[in-house]
């Protein structure tokens, strides 16, 4: 019987960081207002949020929406920010999937896929029944994406109208 000695390419040996999908931080901050930034960029629009309101609105005494964040090396790749929904007709809980996002230099590598499932776990964990999410008419990459992440395009029912209370 014969050794077979193999040699390996030092180079074949360095690995991509592992993805972890978490539920963000304090320390993450920073790094989730500059992908909000990016996001707004892509729509052609200017985010206006301060660390002061992301910081009272994911970690104040009264959280108002999670944030799930995707990392890999230390750095943050993605978000995905939830809202808690409610249809009173119904009494059902759901969570609108309100924004994602993955920086650009790492699209296409299944992280969007894996920030909608641990957001589809995280409301499923709080009791929801249903998971939303929207897109502008004329983004149909987004529409297939969520198509293919088994979301139903439901009707649009009328106007939505809002009224500033500040």
């Amino acid at each position: 019987m014969h050794n077979t000695v193999i040699k390996l390419d030092p180079a074949a040996l360095d690995r991509p960081p592992m993805l972890t999908i978490r539920a963000a931080r304090p320390g993450d901050l920073q790094q989730i207002l500059d992908m909000i930034a990016l996001h707004a960029e892509c729509h052609g629009d200017t985010a206006k949020l301060s660390a002061a309101d992301l910081d009272r609105d994911l970690f104040g005494a009264h959280p108002w929406i999670t944030a799930l964040v995707a990392e890999a090396g230390g750095r943050l790749l993605g978000y995905a920010l939830l809202v808690p929904m409610y249809r009173a007709l119904e009494g059902l809980r759901g969570m609108e999937l309100h924004q994602i996002f993955v920086r650009k230099d790492h699209r296409g590598q299944g992280i969007g896929r894996h920030l909608v499932s641990r957001a589809r776990e995280h409301a499923r964990i709080a009791g929801c029944g249903y998971l939303s999410v929207s897109a502008a008419t004329g983004n149909f990459g987004a529409h297939r994406f969520y198509e293919e992440m088994n979301f139903r395009a439901g009707p649009v029912t009328g106007m939505r109208y809002v009224q500033s209370l500040g």
